[in-house]
């Protein structure tokens, strides 16, 4: 069950994020799915999707690479970091046409009768927002 759950949620990243197959969701994600993420906040499946979209419509080449991942009980955890062009509008923001650096971040999915039924993320959201020039590059916390 934990291997099965580690291929779902690598699964997960990879079609939905790197390959923009959102219709993965509704195979892997429990009907009443939380999505609970550093910048959007808590969202259900289809608010999810529609996240999951806007980043791969302003980054097209966005691409999601897997360092870690094991399950315990019922969760799976993942490290791991992605990449894209800044090619279209995002968050109100021009592109600029840059990659960026890496963003890195962790994923912690439940699960619940063999589905996804929460997710927590939290990733480098200030070197993302320096990136695409929503946050000052001298912005720092302290």
């Amino acid at each position: 069950m934990a291997e099965d759950n580690v291929a779902k949620s690598r699964r997960l990243i990879d079609e939905a994020f790197s390959r923009g197959n959102l219709d993965v969701m509704d195979e892997l994600c429990a009907q009443d799915f939380v999505n609970h993420d550093a910048i959007a906040g808590d969202q259900d499946r289809a608010a999810a999707k529609d996240s999951i979209a806007a980043y791969r419509a302003a980054f097209p080449d966005l691409h999601f690479t897997i360092e870690d991942a094991f399950a315990a009980d019922d969760k799976v955890v993942m490290r791991w970091h992605g990449e894209g062009t800044f090619e279209n509008e995002f968050m109100g923001l021009e592109p600029t046409g840059d990659v960026g650096s890496p963003v890195k971040g962790i994923s912690i999915d439940r699960y619940e009768d063999g589905e996804i039924a929460e997710s927590w993320s939290q990733w480098d959201t200030l070197t993302f927002l320096r990136d695409i020039g929503a946050v000052r590059q001298e912005a720092s916390v302290s």
